[in-house]
């Protein structure tokens, strides 16, 4: 009986190995699949419930050139994932009640340029229905000028004519988030970089995030690439982020996002209330993945919000960050790669759905 209920248990154990271990290779496999395919030339990707990793990879190279390999160390730009931090960021504030999200911004920052009959508010903002437009040209997008303050920064956008006027519609735009920034520095008394650090960074243990700064090269960052019209991977000079550091200019590392996450599950950066807020719709579009605060809302009506997160696509990196609170679950895939958003937020969305797989 003992030996029959001895065999029984080890049947159990190896089974559920195996199950794991499938898991395990079939995600792998996603990663690999993308280096192969030559969509990337480097990929980390990361998956964790309950605040525990369940699994973590790499595949392909941080630098193609010296054939030094990714790593789920690797450090990328995270793109428009720092919207979601930022938003963090200014949602800890209201919480203290330092900032109330419907006073107009100029409240906060007097050299704020109120354009429109309404006043542009944090939630405007926070919600990218202010009006305020987005890049002008490619010089933008690709900017090689470095700005000093974020308020120099404002200065390139800052008298442009409003695109409508405020809250009567939805515009994504990262000059709105650049705003934020300078909020938190006048409402903080701290620079934007030492807000971010003590209070967002650091609560969440996240040692290998950062702002990219030009004129300092880390030993963990991966090279810049991108996937041309021809689908042809080439390697590319790049940009400078300081005209939009609140809403993309910092990196991390593929375990550091998923720290990120798990902090905000536990309510470790901000309360359960200003997360549901924070993932409620407010962007007044009527389709699916619609916008919160800092963070999009996935899913069809009514169970939009029921996966909340961010993507990011910039020169030299592509990015996905998936949360989904009933299940205690954060998944992160990212790259050194552009024009690959499609495939790395695909595999994003597989690895939720293999590890969401009933073990048999």
């Amino acid at each position: 009986m003992k030996k029959s209920i001895l065999t029984a248990i080890l049947l159990m154990c190896f089974t559920l190995n195996a199950v794991a271990q499938t898991k395990a290779e079939a995600s792998k496999a996603l990663i690999e699949n993308l280096i192969k395919e030559k969509k990337v030339v480097g990929v980390s990707a990361s998956y964790a419930v309950n605040g525990e990793i369940q699994w973590a990879s790499a595949s392909g190279f941080a630098d193609k050139e010296k054939k030094s390999e990714f790593t789920i160390n690797t450090e990328v730009r995270t793109a428009s994932i720092a919207k979601s931090m930022t938003a963090i960021a200014v949602m800890q504030l209201v919480e203290q009640g330092l900032v109330d999200i419907n006073l107009p911004i100029d409240t906060y920052i007097p050299e704020f340029v109120q354009k429109g009959k309404t006043k542009i508010t944090t939630k405007h903002l926070l919600s990218h229905t202010s009006g305020i437009g987005a890049y002008k040209n490619l010089k933008e997008i690709e900017n090689k000028v470095n700005y000093e303050t974020l308020l120099d920064a404002y200065d390139v956008f800052k008298n442009r004519k409003l695109r409508f006027e405020p809250g009567t519609e939805f515009y994504y735009t990262s000059y709105g988030y650049v705003i934020l920034g300078i909020l938190i520095e006048k409402v903080s008394g701290l620079s934007f970089e030492a807000y971010m650090q003590k209070h967002i960074w650091d609560k969440a243990n996240m040692t290998n995030t950062g702002i990219e700064k030009p004129q300092i090269k880390r030993q963990q960052t991966a090279s810049l690439y991108s996937r041309d019209r021809k689908d042809r991977l080439k390697n590319i000079e790049a940009n400078n982020l300081s005209n939009r550091i609140p809403a993309g200019g910092f990196y991390s590392t593929v375990s550091d996002l998923v720290k990120f996450g798990n902090a905000l599950l536990d309510n470790t950066l901000v309360s359960e209330a200003t997360i549901k807020l924070m993932t409620t719709h407010h962007s007044l579009e009527k389709v699916n993945n619609s916008y919160g605060f800092g963070f999009y809302l996935y899913g069809k009506r009514p169970n939009e919000g029921g996966i909340y997160g961010h993507n990011g696509a910039q020169t030299g990196t592509s990015t996905q960050l998936f949360i989904i609170p009933s299940r205690k679950t954060v998944v992160a895939v990212i790259s050194n790669t552009s024009r690959a958003g499609r495939e790395v937020s695909t595999v994003a969305g597989e690895l939720c759905n293999i590890f969401n797989q009933k073990d048999e």
